[in-house]
Protein backbone atom coordinates (compact mmCIF):
# COMPACT_ATOMS: atom_id res chain seq x y z
CA UNK A 1 0.00 0.00 0.00
CA UNK A 2 1.29 3.18 -1.33
CA UNK A 3 1.67 6.32 1.52
CA UNK A 4 3.27 8.96 2.72
CA UNK A 5 4.79 8.20 6.15
CA UNK A 6 6.77 11.67 7.16
CA UNK A 7 4.05 14.35 5.18
CA UNK A 8 5.21 18.07 5.34
CA UNK A 9 2.12 18.91 7.47
CA UNK A 10 3.04 16.15 9.81
CA UNK A 11 6.67 17.69 10.33
CA UNK A 12 5.42 21.60 10.59
CA UNK A 13 3.42 20.12 13.18
CA UNK A 14 5.72 18.64 14.99
CA UNK A 15 8.25 21.71 14.94
CA UNK A 16 4.58 23.96 15.97
CA UNK A 17 4.27 21.82 19.23
CA UNK A 18 8.30 21.80 20.14
CA UNK A 19 8.13 25.77 19.32
CA UNK A 20 5.08 26.33 21.73
CA UNK A 21 6.34 24.59 24.58
CA UNK A 22 3.99 21.61 24.21
CA UNK A 23 4.32 19.12 26.92
CA UNK A 24 5.78 15.70 26.27
CA UNK A 25 2.41 14.05 26.27
CA UNK A 26 1.33 16.59 23.35
CA UNK A 27 3.98 15.40 21.41
CA UNK A 28 3.51 11.33 22.40
CA UNK A 29 -0.62 11.98 22.12
CA UNK A 30 0.07 13.69 18.37
CA UNK A 31 2.72 10.71 17.76
CA UNK A 32 1.32 7.66 18.32
CA UNK A 33 -2.21 7.39 17.37
CA UNK A 34 -1.42 5.36 14.34
CA UNK A 35 -1.18 2.84 16.43
CA UNK A 36 -4.87 2.69 16.98
CA UNK A 37 -5.25 1.38 13.49
CA UNK A 38 -4.02 -2.15 14.16
CA UNK A 39 -3.54 -4.91 11.85
CA UNK A 40 -7.50 -5.42 11.24
CA UNK A 41 -8.64 -2.03 11.02
CA UNK A 42 -6.02 -1.80 8.07
CA UNK A 43 -7.49 -4.88 6.26
CA UNK A 44 -10.88 -3.66 6.32
CA UNK A 45 -9.71 0.30 5.32
CA UNK A 46 -8.08 -1.66 2.60
CA UNK A 47 -10.51 -3.91 1.42
CA UNK A 48 -13.09 -0.46 2.04
CA UNK A 49 -10.73 1.12 -0.36
CA UNK A 50 -10.71 -1.78 -3.11
CA UNK A 51 -14.38 -1.43 -3.06
CA UNK A 52 -14.30 2.10 -4.21
CA UNK A 53 -11.82 1.53 -6.55
CA UNK A 54 -13.89 -1.31 -7.97
CA UNK A 55 -17.14 0.25 -8.07
CA UNK A 56 -15.63 3.40 -9.41
CA UNK A 57 -17.58 4.33 -13.16
CA UNK A 58 -15.19 4.87 -16.33
CA UNK A 59 -15.73 8.97 -16.18
CA UNK A 60 -14.25 8.87 -12.75
CA UNK A 61 -17.11 9.30 -10.21
CA UNK A 62 -19.33 7.21 -8.39
CA UNK A 63 -23.12 6.65 -9.23
CA UNK A 64 -25.33 6.94 -5.77
CA UNK A 65 -28.83 8.45 -5.23
CA UNK A 66 -28.98 11.94 -5.68
CA UNK A 67 -30.86 13.56 -2.87
CA UNK A 68 -31.68 15.31 0.54
CA UNK A 69 -32.62 14.02 4.21
CA UNK A 70 -36.18 14.62 5.17
CA UNK A 71 -36.27 14.29 9.30
CA UNK A 72 -34.95 10.66 9.40
CA UNK A 73 -35.62 9.43 5.61
CA UNK A 74 -33.73 10.28 2.41
CA UNK A 75 -35.80 11.99 -0.61
CA UNK A 76 -34.26 11.38 -3.56
CA UNK A 77 -34.62 13.40 -6.90
CA UNK A 78 -34.54 10.14 -9.17
CA UNK A 79 -35.24 6.00 -8.29
CA UNK A 80 -32.11 5.15 -10.10
CA UNK A 81 -28.51 6.43 -8.91
CA UNK A 82 -26.99 8.94 -11.05
CA UNK A 83 -23.29 10.65 -11.20
CA UNK A 84 -22.92 11.82 -7.12
CA UNK A 85 -20.09 14.61 -6.98
CA UNK A 86 -20.58 15.07 -3.07
CA UNK A 87 -20.03 11.17 -3.01
CA UNK A 88 -17.07 11.12 -5.46
CA UNK A 89 -15.26 13.75 -3.47
CA UNK A 90 -15.93 11.83 -0.05
CA UNK A 91 -14.44 8.60 -1.79
CA UNK A 92 -11.42 10.78 -2.98
CA UNK A 93 -10.88 11.82 0.52
CA UNK A 94 -11.57 8.40 1.77
CA UNK A 95 -8.06 7.52 -0.58
CA UNK A 96 -5.92 10.80 0.52
CA UNK A 97 -7.17 10.19 4.06
CA UNK A 98 -4.97 6.27 3.80
CA UNK A 99 -1.81 8.06 2.58
CA UNK A 100 -2.57 7.86 -1.24
CA UNK A 101 -1.57 10.34 -3.89
CA UNK A 102 -3.04 11.13 -7.25
CA UNK A 103 -0.96 9.09 -10.01
CA UNK A 104 1.27 7.16 -7.49
CA UNK A 105 0.48 3.86 -6.44
CA UNK A 106 -1.82 1.33 -6.53
CA UNK A 107 -5.45 4.10 -5.70
CA UNK A 108 -3.78 6.86 -7.44
CA UNK A 109 -5.37 6.49 -10.90
CA UNK A 110 -8.55 6.53 -9.10
CA UNK A 111 -8.10 9.97 -6.89
CA UNK A 112 -6.72 11.35 -9.99
CA UNK A 113 -10.09 10.41 -12.40
CA UNK A 114 -12.35 11.68 -9.18
CA UNK A 115 -10.76 14.71 -9.79
CA UNK A 116 -11.12 15.35 -13.14
CA UNK A 117 -14.78 14.37 -12.44
CA UNK A 118 -15.02 17.06 -9.51
CA UNK A 119 -13.60 19.56 -11.64
CA UNK A 120 -16.13 18.89 -14.71
CA UNK A 121 -18.82 19.66 -12.01
CA UNK A 122 -17.72 23.22 -11.23
CA UNK A 123 -20.06 25.65 -12.64
CA UNK A 124 -19.33 29.49 -13.37
CA UNK A 125 -20.74 30.45 -10.47
CA UNK A 126 -19.11 28.77 -8.27
CA UNK A 127 -20.67 26.35 -7.50
CA UNK A 128 -19.62 22.73 -7.77
CA UNK A 129 -23.01 20.63 -8.42
CA UNK A 130 -24.35 17.94 -10.36
CA UNK A 131 -27.60 16.46 -10.92
CA UNK A 132 -29.37 18.47 -8.37
CA UNK A 133 -26.86 18.30 -5.58
CA UNK A 134 -26.72 20.79 -2.92
CA UNK A 135 -24.51 22.63 -0.51
CA UNK A 136 -23.27 19.26 1.40
CA UNK A 137 -21.67 18.29 -1.77
CA UNK A 138 -20.39 21.67 -2.92
CA UNK A 139 -18.68 21.37 0.59
CA UNK A 140 -17.18 17.84 0.26
CA UNK A 141 -16.02 18.69 -3.23
CA UNK A 142 -14.35 22.13 -2.04
CA UNK A 143 -12.81 20.08 1.00
CA UNK A 144 -11.38 17.74 -1.39
CA UNK A 145 -9.64 20.42 -3.84
CA UNK A 146 -8.19 21.91 -0.45
CA UNK A 147 -6.99 18.96 0.11
CA UNK A 148 -5.47 17.58 -3.31
CA UNK A 149 -3.87 21.25 -4.10
CA UNK A 150 -2.18 21.49 -0.65
CA UNK A 151 -0.42 18.34 -2.21
CA UNK A 152 0.19 19.79 -5.38
CA UNK A 153 -0.02 23.41 -5.94
CA UNK A 154 -1.71 22.57 -9.33
CA UNK A 155 -3.00 26.34 -10.55
CA UNK A 156 -5.67 24.42 -12.30
CA UNK A 157 -7.21 23.30 -9.02
CA UNK A 158 -6.31 26.66 -6.90
CA UNK A 159 -8.51 28.68 -9.90
CA UNK A 160 -11.80 26.26 -9.25
CA UNK A 161 -10.85 26.04 -5.55
CA UNK A 162 -11.31 29.75 -5.36
CA UNK A 163 -14.52 30.21 -6.93
CA UNK A 164 -16.15 27.84 -4.95
CA UNK A 165 -14.54 29.22 -1.64
CA UNK A 166 -16.03 32.56 -3.08
CA UNK A 167 -19.45 31.19 -3.43
CA UNK A 168 -19.40 30.03 0.22
CA UNK A 169 -18.30 33.32 1.84
CA UNK A 170 -20.67 35.17 -0.32
CA UNK A 171 -23.35 32.63 0.81
CA UNK A 172 -23.21 32.81 4.73
CA UNK A 173 -26.29 34.62 5.64
CA UNK A 174 -27.30 37.33 8.34
CA UNK A 175 -27.61 34.04 11.51
CA UNK A 176 -23.94 33.03 10.24
CA UNK A 177 -24.72 30.01 9.04
CA UNK A 178 -25.47 28.45 5.34
CA UNK A 179 -28.56 25.59 4.22
CA UNK A 180 -29.18 23.64 1.92
CA UNK A 181 -29.12 26.30 -1.52
CA UNK A 182 -26.74 28.84 -2.22
CA UNK A 183 -27.89 32.98 -0.48
CA UNK A 184 -30.70 31.01 1.52
CA UNK A 185 -32.07 32.98 4.51
CA UNK A 186 -32.13 29.90 7.17
CA UNK A 187 -29.07 28.04 8.61
CA UNK A 188 -28.63 24.49 9.74
CA UNK A 189 -25.88 22.99 11.98
CA UNK A 190 -25.74 19.97 9.62
CA UNK A 191 -24.85 22.17 6.77
CA UNK A 192 -22.77 24.88 8.52
CA UNK A 193 -20.33 22.81 9.75
CA UNK A 194 -19.36 21.29 6.19
CA UNK A 195 -18.94 25.05 5.05
CA UNK A 196 -16.91 25.90 7.59
CA UNK A 197 -14.18 22.71 7.64
CA UNK A 198 -14.18 22.98 3.63
CA UNK A 199 -12.90 26.61 4.42
CA UNK A 200 -10.66 26.08 7.02
CA UNK A 201 -8.50 23.25 4.75
CA UNK A 202 -8.79 26.23 1.83
CA UNK A 203 -7.26 28.79 4.24
CA UNK A 204 -4.24 25.93 5.43
CA UNK A 205 -3.55 25.96 1.53
CA UNK A 206 -3.19 29.47 0.84
CA UNK A 207 -6.78 30.67 -0.45
CA UNK A 208 -8.22 33.58 1.23
CA UNK A 209 -11.04 33.15 3.46
CA UNK A 210 -12.21 36.51 5.18
CA UNK A 211 -11.95 36.11 9.39
CA UNK A 212 -15.03 37.43 9.27
CA UNK A 213 -16.79 34.88 8.07
CA UNK A 214 -15.29 32.14 10.50
CA UNK A 215 -16.13 34.39 13.35
CA UNK A 216 -20.13 34.61 12.41
CA UNK A 217 -20.14 31.09 12.14
CA UNK A 218 -18.47 30.45 15.40
CA UNK A 219 -21.21 32.73 16.88
CA UNK A 220 -23.50 31.14 14.89
CA UNK A 221 -23.09 27.76 16.45
CA UNK A 222 -22.23 29.24 20.19
CA UNK A 223 -25.87 30.61 19.54
CA UNK A 224 -27.08 27.11 18.89
CA UNK A 225 -25.68 25.53 22.41
CA UNK A 226 -28.35 24.24 24.64
CA UNK A 227 -26.91 25.07 28.23
CA UNK A 228 -27.29 23.37 31.37
CA UNK A 229 -29.94 25.26 32.61
CA UNK A 230 -32.41 25.16 29.25
CA UNK A 231 -35.23 22.86 28.59
CA UNK A 232 -36.89 22.02 25.23
CA UNK A 233 -40.09 20.40 25.02
CA UNK A 234 -39.37 17.18 25.79
CA UNK A 235 -37.19 14.41 26.05
CA UNK A 236 -34.53 13.44 23.47
CA UNK A 237 -34.73 9.84 22.31
CA UNK A 238 -33.22 9.05 19.25
CA UNK A 239 -31.79 11.02 16.33
CA UNK A 240 -35.07 12.70 15.44
CA UNK A 241 -36.01 13.90 19.13
CA UNK A 242 -35.33 16.73 20.89
CA UNK A 243 -32.76 17.54 23.30
CA UNK A 244 -33.04 18.36 26.96
CA UNK A 245 -29.83 18.24 28.71
CA UNK A 246 -27.14 20.84 28.81
CA UNK A 247 -24.37 20.25 26.57
CA UNK A 248 -26.15 19.63 23.17
CA UNK A 249 -26.39 21.41 19.48
CA UNK A 250 -29.48 22.15 18.12
CA UNK A 251 -30.70 21.90 14.41
CA UNK A 252 -31.36 25.44 13.97
CA UNK A 253 -31.57 28.40 16.03
CA UNK A 254 -34.95 28.07 16.94
CA UNK A 255 -35.87 26.20 20.32
CA UNK A 256 -38.33 23.56 19.01
CA UNK A 257 -35.80 22.00 16.67
CA UNK A 258 -33.75 18.60 17.59
CA UNK A 259 -30.41 18.37 19.89
CA UNK A 260 -28.71 15.45 19.15
CA UNK A 261 -25.64 13.63 19.25
CA UNK A 262 -24.68 14.04 15.82
CA UNK A 263 -25.46 18.17 15.51
CA UNK A 264 -23.80 18.11 18.87
CA UNK A 265 -20.68 16.35 16.76
CA UNK A 266 -20.77 18.94 13.81
CA UNK A 267 -21.00 21.65 16.24
CA UNK A 268 -17.18 20.95 18.48
CA UNK A 269 -15.80 20.44 14.69
CA UNK A 270 -16.97 23.93 13.91
CA UNK A 271 -15.61 25.00 16.85
CA UNK A 272 -12.47 23.79 16.53
CA UNK A 273 -11.88 24.42 12.99
CA UNK A 274 -12.88 28.02 13.91
CA UNK A 275 -10.09 28.24 15.85
CA UNK A 276 -11.65 27.77 19.26
CA UNK A 277 -10.52 25.18 21.68
CA UNK A 278 -11.01 26.03 25.47
CA UNK A 279 -14.51 26.67 25.80
CA UNK A 280 -16.76 25.38 28.20
CA UNK A 281 -19.11 25.03 26.51
CA UNK A 282 -16.67 22.27 23.96
CA UNK A 283 -16.48 20.50 27.03
CA UNK A 284 -20.34 20.29 27.76
CA UNK A 285 -20.86 19.26 24.15
CA UNK A 286 -18.23 16.20 24.72
CA UNK A 287 -19.66 15.17 28.10
CA UNK A 288 -23.31 15.21 26.52
CA UNK A 289 -21.27 13.36 23.37
CA UNK A 290 -20.17 10.79 26.03
CA UNK A 291 -23.16 10.22 27.68
CA UNK A 292 -25.28 9.52 24.27
CA UNK A 293 -22.47 7.61 22.30
CA UNK A 294 -23.85 3.86 22.75
CA UNK A 295 -27.73 4.79 22.81
CA UNK A 296 -27.20 6.69 19.25
CA UNK A 297 -24.98 3.20 17.94
CA UNK A 298 -27.94 0.89 18.82
CA UNK A 299 -30.34 3.16 17.64
CA UNK A 300 -28.18 3.20 14.25
CA UNK A 301 -25.67 1.07 13.21
CA UNK A 302 -27.59 -0.59 11.09
CA UNK A 303 -26.34 1.51 8.47
CA UNK A 304 -28.70 4.61 8.86
CA UNK A 305 -27.14 8.11 7.27
CA UNK A 306 -27.51 9.69 10.49
CA UNK A 307 -24.73 7.22 11.61
CA UNK A 308 -22.49 8.08 9.46
CA UNK A 309 -23.17 11.89 9.54
CA UNK A 310 -22.87 11.87 13.24
CA UNK A 311 -19.41 9.80 13.32
CA UNK A 312 -18.29 11.29 10.62
CA UNK A 313 -17.91 14.74 12.83
CA UNK A 314 -17.94 13.02 15.86
CA UNK A 315 -14.46 11.36 15.08
CA UNK A 316 -12.85 14.69 14.27
CA UNK A 317 -14.52 16.19 17.85
CA UNK A 318 -13.15 13.90 19.48
CA UNK A 319 -9.26 13.71 17.76
CA UNK A 320 -8.75 16.79 17.98
CA UNK A 321 -9.98 16.74 21.97
CA UNK A 322 -7.30 13.12 22.42
CA UNK A 323 -6.70 11.96 25.38
CA UNK A 324 -9.18 9.11 27.37
CA UNK A 325 -12.09 10.37 25.41
CA UNK A 326 -10.45 9.80 22.32
CA UNK A 327 -9.40 6.62 22.57
CA UNK A 328 -12.50 5.16 24.51
CA UNK A 329 -14.82 6.23 21.43
CA UNK A 330 -12.57 5.31 18.91
CA UNK A 331 -12.58 1.66 20.38
CA UNK A 332 -16.45 1.73 20.54
CA UNK A 333 -16.65 3.02 16.89
CA UNK A 334 -13.88 1.22 15.44
CA UNK A 335 -15.46 -2.04 17.07
CA UNK A 336 -18.87 -0.85 14.95
CA UNK A 337 -17.32 -0.51 12.04
CA UNK A 338 -15.61 -3.81 11.91
CA UNK A 339 -18.78 -6.22 12.71
CA UNK A 340 -20.89 -3.70 9.93
CA UNK A 341 -18.59 -4.42 7.29
CA UNK A 342 -20.11 -6.66 4.08
CA UNK A 343 -18.17 -9.69 2.78
CA UNK A 344 -17.57 -7.44 -0.44
CA UNK A 345 -15.79 -4.45 1.54
CA UNK A 346 -18.39 -2.21 1.68
CA UNK A 347 -20.42 -0.89 3.99
CA UNK A 348 -24.11 -0.87 4.69
CA UNK A 349 -26.28 2.50 3.69
CA UNK A 350 -29.86 1.68 4.13
CA UNK A 351 -31.58 5.24 4.63
CA UNK A 352 -29.11 7.47 2.29
CA UNK A 353 -27.02 7.80 -0.80
CA UNK A 354 -25.71 4.43 -1.19
CA UNK A 355 -23.01 1.86 -0.20
CA UNK A 356 -20.19 4.24 -1.46
CA UNK A 357 -21.15 6.87 0.76
CA UNK A 358 -21.04 4.67 3.53
CA UNK A 359 -17.84 2.89 2.69
CA UNK A 360 -16.44 6.21 2.01
CA UNK A 361 -17.09 7.65 5.37
CA UNK A 362 -15.86 4.33 7.75
CA UNK A 363 -12.72 4.35 5.49
CA UNK A 364 -11.83 7.78 6.11
CA UNK A 365 -13.55 7.45 10.22
CA UNK A 366 -10.68 4.37 10.67
CA UNK A 367 -8.09 6.10 9.14
CA UNK A 368 -8.20 9.20 10.85
CA UNK A 369 -5.53 8.65 13.50
CA UNK A 370 -3.10 8.07 10.27
CA UNK A 371 -2.61 11.68 10.14
CA UNK A 372 -2.16 12.16 6.71
CA UNK A 373 -4.55 15.20 6.35
CA UNK A 374 -3.87 18.16 7.21
CA UNK A 375 -7.75 18.98 8.23
CA UNK A 376 -7.74 15.67 9.97
CA UNK A 377 -4.62 16.83 12.32
CA UNK A 378 -4.10 18.06 15.47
Amino acid sequence: MTALRTSIPAVVAALALAASGATQEQRIRSSVDDHLVDAETKAAAERGLDYLQKTQTPKGCWDQLVGYKLNSDYETVDSNPLPHVGVTALAGIAFLAGGHLPDRGKYGDSITRALEHVLSCAQDDGQITENGTRMYSHAFATLFLAEIYGMSSNPRVKSVLQRSVNLIVDSQNAEGGWRYRPFARESDMSITVCQVLALRSARNVGIHVPTTTIRNAQNYVYRSAVRSNERTRRPWRGQGGYGDDGGSFRYQLKPQTRATFPLTGAGVTTLYAAGEYDSPVIKDALDYMDRELFSFNDQNDHGHYFFYYGHYYAVQAYYITGGPQWRRYFAEVKSRLLRMQRSDGSWPNEVGPGPVFGTAIACLILQIPLQYLPIFQR
